[in-house]
């Protein structure tokens, strides 16, 4: 509503674009506005093209609970994508010039839509907040926006029907490539896609039973229910350190879906295994977890190659860790050929989007075809690294048919000694995420 909407005062006008990250260091630590603050940072570092995990490595320094609430609300905000960006639209006569001050309306509107009995505290807290930005130049504008939202909330979330981003929380490009993949359960897909993940554990069954794992819960007051060979689904999601067993090996974190590639692959005890891309070690592990197998794990990245080694580190698995690009085998491949390949391909990570809804804001239309392009590199260079009857899972994250079977109809096309020997489509569900496998076995 135009003759409603706030503009920037000609003060905050003035404040640079990209000004630096705010130092919130008169605000108590265990305040709403310092975690609004903290929130703000995150969410501008993900709008600015950082991924969430790394917009909330900052944080780590800072007090548990203002961590905690600064991710609910910045997790929140990002899975609720288009929401506060059409608030905004409709409620700010131009964009404003800061981002944190921007993104702090963002974090304060998620939480004065999900907790509107503490409408009062919020608007305080996010004003006393926006005092730490631009020398408090927008402290006026974040009252009188908030305010504005309150007055005319009926109205602007009947009018957020109409948008379909805001409506469905996704961005149109991705909408419009779900309902002509999926155009009997599209909907089902996006909704399950815009709530939390459920947190599944994988028992290692080197070191414990499920049954007794089950039973370990119980002690502790906790309740799972069994999904797959070895997964258990918590009713309630937890934070690590408090996984009884975690730290001493006994389960991983890994989505159900993520469990079925090592159960496809079924190593067997002696063969020769690649992981191609394996970071952050989950199948790795998992499949060290069901044979006595000699793996060779690679990752492009370091600090990538640090979360494989650690995960080893803390399930006490053996397997070759190298830093690498598994498309230039010439670097890094001894010549011997492996029984059994995982290419868990680089992707559009559609599937998973509710674990990682930054990628909502970070995903371009165009980088679909990107990622198609890569993948066909990753299959074309690791085939020939294949023993003659051996097996390479092919594996995503995404829905999208381009990255999945249109993929692999492409690879066989172009290798004739391939056969697909099984194919396996993961919607997303409450239990777990999206995946897609294609078990393909070369010619004797």
């Amino acid at each position: 509503m135009p003759s409603q909407s706030a503009a920037p005062s000609s003060r905050a006008q003035r404040v640079r674009v990209g000004a630096a990250a705010s130092q919130p260091g008169r605000l108590p630590r265990d305040s709403l506005a310092f975690s609004l603050l903290l929130a703000a940072r995150v969410l501008a570092a993900v709008r600015a093209g950082r991924s969430l995990t790394q917009a909330l490595a900052p944080l780590a320094g800072e007090p548990a609970s203002a961590r905690a609430e600064a991710q609910d609300a910045a997790y929140a905000t990002l899975r609720r994508y288009g929401c506060g960006e059409f608030l905004l639209r409709r409620l700010l006569a131009r964009p404003l010039p800061h981002p944190e001050a921007e993104a702090l309306l963002l974090a304060a509107l998620y939480r004065l839509r999900s907790r509107p009995e503490t409408a009062y505290v919020v608007v305080d807290q996010a004003v006393t907040a926006a005092a730490e930005l631009a020398a408090g130049a927008f402290k006026g504008l974040v009252n009188a926006v908030l305010r504005n939202y309150l007055r005319q909330r009926e109205d602007l979330e009947r009018a957020m029907l109409d948008d379909e981003e805001a409506r469905h929380q996704h961005p149109a490009w991705w909408l419009q490539r779900l309902r002509r993949g999926y155009p009997d359960c599209w909907q089902q897909i996006v909704a399950i896609a815009n709530r939390p993940p459920p947190m599944t554990l994988r028992v290692n069954q080197r070191r414990c039973r499920v049954a007794e794992y089950v039973a370990r819960l119980h002690a502790a007051g906790l309740t799972a229910r069994p999904i797959g060979p070895a997964g258990l689904l918590l009713a309630d999601a937890l934070t690590v350190d408090a996984v009884p067993g975690f730290a001493d090996g006994l389960v991983s974190i890994q989505d159900a879906g993520a469990q079925r590639a090592a159960e496809l692959l079924a190593p067997q005890t002696g063969q020769r295994v690649l992981d191609a891309c394996a970071a952050p070690g989950g199948k790795t592990c998992h499949l060290l977890e069901l044979a006595d197998i000699d793996l060779l794990a690679l990752d492009v990245q370091e600090s990538r190659v640090r979360r494989i080694r650690d995960n080893l580190h803390r399930l006490c698995l053996p397997a070759t860790v190298v830093l690498a690009d598994c498309r230039r085998s010439s670097d890094w491949w001894d010549g011997r050929a492996f029984d059994l390949v995982l290419a868990d391909v680089p992707c559009s990570s559609s599937g998973v989007v509710r674990r990682h809804p930054d990628i909502k804001y970070l995903r371009r239309q165009s980088d679909i075809r990107q990622f198609v392009h890569l993948q066909r590199e990753i299959l074309d260079g690791l085939w020939p690294l294949l023993k003659a009857g051996g097996k390479m899972l092919y594996a995503t994250c995404s829905l999208f048919e381009e990255e999945n079977a249109a993929q692999i109809d492409a690879f066989l096309f172009r290798q004739a000694a391939a056969r697909r020997v099984t194919e396996e489509r993961w919607l997303p569900r409450e239990e777990h995420d999206g995946f897609y496998y294609a078990l393909l076995e070369k010619a004797a």
